[in-house]
């Protein structure tokens, strides 16, 4: 698959829900890969906006892929009830 990658920030707090937003934003229209093997934290607001994300990119028929979790990452989406499969799938209802 080609695409761009996405190297996330070490920290997805409130403060970085913003940034993350425009970010991801940025590349829109595109196939998307965003590498959290950097990430330490990672809150809820940063959650929905990859969340959101992730509704975009499958409403325009393109591909987000949430790939390489660090272990800290990985245990956090455990507890907001993802894994590094599921936050980036977008499912219509």
């Amino acid at each position: 698959m080609s695409g761009t990658n996405l190297t996330l920030n070490a920290k997805l707090d409130l403060r970085a829900a913003d940034p993350l937003k425009e970010n991801i934003l940025a590349y829109r229209g595109q196939d998307l890969t965003l590498d959290a093997k950097e990430v330490t934290q990672l809150g809820a607001l940063c959650l929905q906006v990859i969340r959101s994300a992730a509704k975009t990119w499958a409403q325009d028929g393109k591909t987000l892929t949430f790939s390489n979790a660090s272990l800290e990452c990985a245990e956090q989406l455990n507890l907001l009830g993802f894994n590094s499969d599921t936050i980036s799938k977008w499912e219509a209802a």
